[in-house]
């Protein structure tokens, strides 16, 4: 039976229900073998969550579609060719959009008209090529092994189709979720729109890492594994302190079990519908964040402070929408020359 992976934008691809990972959590580890280039490409990448501390919970979805790919290829084996040959494969799939769950409780997704973006067949890659990259550090690849996935040509990604709220939607949305049945989905759309914060981030917040009287969230690591502080605007404070819980509550906890976040997305596609909003996603907002941010003069550096991005290439994709702002400055400093 397959399962599915949601990606920013473009719905979600089939891979593996393999629980790559998630029963070793509980227990220690598996030791690492020395140059054990003869362990085939699943051992390798369940070895390598087992030991994975990041945060990024689609990692492990995305590694359960290569655990298929590569199923009969041992690591000292895996070739440029290999990947290339599905990343092309993966690029050809209709991308698919969670429309709810079925009588049994399983989730229901239905395709897309379109394949899959470039971003997300990238994502994929990059998620082989960290595992790669740790079994080289950790001395399981064979000595003088050629990292396949440095070759592979990454897909331009078409940034300049990134979606974002314009006024009116922005008005429309907040009405909508202000009317769900859900109480919570207006705070945390606001939340999401005033911090740029992704979705993980913000369902795995619990009550000891919101500060009310200083008005910011602590997520300890990011998707990144960096410390991040988000600052919170008056309307969320107002908005949180109506379900104020304990310490160890999440803010957006599910009904029946209070330690597992409240599956929201039913009640936010409601609340699209009712704003008459098409083709945007949860991860939209951060990049509507992004956009009010640049078109009310944020440098590229505050932007990308405020969203978390490593590498500013990440954060260009908004430089197009702060032309006035940069006009200005050049009119500022630099007008007076002849």
């Amino acid at each position: 039976m397959a399962t599915s992976e949601t990606s920013a934008g473009d719905g979600v691809v089939s891979g593996s229900t393999t629980q790559t990972g998630s029963s070793a959590a509980a227990a220690s580890p598996p030791p690492i073998p020395l140059r054990a280039g003869h362990m085939a490409m699943p051992d390798v990448i369940d070895l390598y969550m087992a030991h994975y501390a990041g945060r990024d919970d689609t990692r492990a979805q995305r590694l359960g579609w290569w655990r298929e790919q590569l199923a009969a290829i041992a690591l000292q084996d895996l070739t440029d060719d290999h990947v290339h040959a599905a990343l092309e494969a993966l690029a050809t799939q209709p991308a698919r959009y969670w429309s709810g769950k079925d009588a049994d409780g399983r989730s229901i997704f239905k395709a897309k008209r379109r394949t899959l973006a470039p971003a997300t067949v990238n994502r994929y890659g990059a998620s082989l090529a960290a595992v790669v990259t740790w079994a080289i550090k950790r001395r399981v690849a064979p000595k003088g092994f050629i990292h396949p996935c440095r070759s592979v040509e990454r897909r331009v990604e078409r940034n300049e189709r990134t979606r974002y709220l314009s006024d009116d939607e922005r008005y429309r949305l907040l009405d909508a979720c202000r009317q769900s049945t859900w109480p919570r989905l207006y705070v945390l759309v606001l939340m999401a729109l005033t911090t740029g914060a992704r979705k993980s981030e913000l369902i795995s917040l619990r009550w000891s890492d919101v500060d009310l009287d200083r008005c910011v969230a602590h997520v300890g690591r990011t998707k990144n594994g960096d410390p991040r502080v988000l600052p919170l605007v008056p309307a969320v404070i107002d908005e949180l302190r109506r379900f104020s819980a304990g310490p160890s509550v999440l803010l957006f906890p599910s009904a029946r079990r209070v330690d597992t976040a409240f599956t929201f997305e039913p009640r936010w596609l409601e609340a699209l519908k009712r704003a008459r909003i098409r083709g945007f996603t949860f991860h939209a907002l951060r990049h509507s964040c992004a956009s009010m941010l640049a078109q009310s003069g944020a440098t590229l550096l505050e932007i990308a402070d405020v969203l978390g991005h490593r590498q500013m290439q990440m954060t260009k994709r908004y430089s197009h929408l702060a032309t006035t702002h940069k006009a200005a400055l050049v009119q500022r400093i630099l007008g007076g020359i002849k």
